[in-house]
């Protein structure tokens, strides 16, 4: 394989599909790492109800529920919204 090809097909799986949805690969990650992070948080909410069930009984729930929000938001704001899927990142 040429240089040039190797080079194209390692930009390509970094660029590729934020390009698709409209965005840049800087917007795309700041997104997918703050959403990452908030379920991580969830996740760690619920593990932590399974230990004390009185603890972060709507934690998880609430977090699922607004970060769905916010993706639908994003998707209806994008340039492309009918090429998105429900449940981009």
């Amino acid at each position: 394989m040429a240089v040039e090809q190797h080079k194209a097909r390692v930009g390509n799986i970094f660029t590729a599909h934020p390009r698709s949805l409209g965005m840049t690969w800087a917007s795309h990650g700041t997104g997918a790492v703050r959403i990452g992070a908030e379920l991580i948080g969830a996740g760690t909410a619920c593990i932590i109800h399974a230990i004390v069930p009185a603890w972060f009984t709507e934690t998880a729930g609430r977090t699922v529920v607004r970060l769905h929000g916010v993706m639908q938001k994003r998707k209806a704001g994008a340039a492309n919204p009918t090429e998105w899927p429900d449940y981009e990142i």
